[in-house]
């Protein structure tokens, strides 16, 4: 697990000093749950974490990250996550979340596809593990390739 940590800790300085028209991030409260989100191209991910996790890289792709925490804060929580992306043109893909788990946290990638300048409407489906209520979540976001470095 400590290895896992490390590993996407450049991942995070990355998105963290990224500009906010390749990354997008926001957060929600839902009663006693904050959820947060973000949206950015899979270039930004190293290739050797890329490699750990099964993600693939491209100037085409992206990537959702969804994490789940209370409302009060903390580490991610275990949690059900769903959604599409749906263009402009209602073109709707599933995004086939997986869960990162390191150590006490957690946290949902998606994979996505998109062309450049392409407005996507999000639409994520969130069931935290400690309840049976689940929180829709909604946001769009226009996406841009970015070439692999």
């Amino acid at each position: 697990m400590f290895q896992t940590r490390f590993l996407w800790a450049p991942l995070l300085l990355t998105l963290f000093f990224a500009p906010l028209t390749l990354a997008q991030s926001g957060s929600e409260r839902f009663g006693d749950y904050q959820l947060y989100y973000s949206v950015f191209n899979s270039t930004f991910v190293p290739a050797d974490i890329a490699s750990v996790h099964g993600l693939v890289r491209g100037e085409d792709r992206a990537l959702v990250n969804i994490s789940v925490t209370s409302a009060e804060g903390g580490l991610g929580q275990e949690a059900k996550v769903t959604g599409t992306a749906t263009n402009l043109m209602q073109q709707a893909q599933t995004l086939p979340f997986q869960e990162i788990n390191e150590g006490d946290t957690y946290y949902y990638i998606a994979p996505m596809r998109h062309t450049e300048e392409e407005i996507y409407n999000f639409r994520i489906t969130i069931e935290p593990k400690a309840t049976e209520q689940s929180f829709e979540l909604t946001f769009s976001q226009k996406l841009y390739t970015e070439p692999a470095q």
